[in-house]
């Protein structure tokens, strides 16, 4: 029953990934035609050279952009539609709309918005694809945009499980809707939250359709992340490079997944514990 899976596994997970390591090992000529044995001094030298840090550097700033607002924004808005109002049925379908958008159709309307020469605001400063110092954070609304519809529906799926007898003996012990939301509900749905954080911190570490669709690494580099710059890395005098860092990515990736699945599961409340 399991052999399936282990080969779904072994054909787009495993295999790729052993083939990642044996092109950090060896690395091909320019043309391709010849491989030298270079060992493990070629990992040293990429994931401790300049561009490696540069790219980490940057995705780490383009995560803290658009993680929290986006997990603080799906649940504001799942709050606000988690109501017994007549209508309300219909926010909950604009709000939860942005899931079925894909990163490219995300990347398009926010181009016709933030463009520095064709947008709507391109005139506001902060949002300037064109200036190195605030063009990551125009690339940021994108994805924050995009994964609203998700965050929503995720959130708005765990307050539906908070029994109703908890909110209102909440109520009637004097407790106010701000205490009833931080003391009984976010405790009762820490764990889609503890959840949402990491999908969100990995899908924001491997953004690479909003970075080349709106600045194309640019401007000066600024919005280069970690995995712009293993597509930069694709042909044969490079892409060894490429491949090294793409393994330090999973590295790193791993990490902070299981990071952050320790310090929240401290925090997080499961029913019946």
């Amino acid at each position: 029953m399991l052999l399936p899976t282990l080969v779904l596994l072994g054909v787009f997970a495993y295999f790729p990934l052993t083939r990642l390591v044996h092109m950090g090992l060896w690395r091909p000529n320019r043309f391709g035609t010849r491989e030298t044995w270079v060992g493990p001094a070629n990992f040293v030298e990429v994931l401790t050279g300049e561009d490696f840090r540069t790219g980490v550097w940057i995705s780490a700033r383009y995560v803290l952009l658009t993680v929290p607002i986006g997990l603080l924004l799906g649940l504001v808005l799942a709050l606000a539609a988690h109501r017994r109002l007549k209508g309300i049925r219909v926010f909950q379908t604009v709000f939860s709309s942005t899931i079925a958008s894909s990163a490219a159709v995300s990347a398009v309307v926010f181009y016709s918005l933030i463009n520095p020469k064709i947008g709507r605001f391109g005139d506001v400063s902060w949002l300037s694809l064109a200036d190195p110092d605030t063009a990551l954070r125009g690339v940021a609304l994108s994805s924050i945009w995009q994964n609203l519809g998700l965050t929503f529906v995720i959130v708005l799926a765990a307050l539906q499980t908070v029994p109703d007898e908890l909110l209102e003996a909440a109520a009637l012990d004097g407790f106010g809707s701000v205490r009833r939301t931080t003391k009984v509900v976010l405790p009762l749905i820490s764990p889609a939250l503890a959840f949402l954080g990491v999908v969100l911190m990995v899908s924001a570490f491997q953004s690479f359709a909003q970075v080349e669709l709106l600045t194309g690494g640019g401007p000066a580099g600024s919005t280069e992340t970690l995995v712009f710059k293993i597509f930069e890395r694709q042909s044969p005098g490079s892409i060894s490079e490429g491949a090294v860092m793409s393994i330090g990515m999973f590295a790193i990736t791993f990490v902070m997944t299981m990071v952050q699945l320790t310090l929240t599961s401290r925090k997080v409340h499961y029913g019946g514990r």
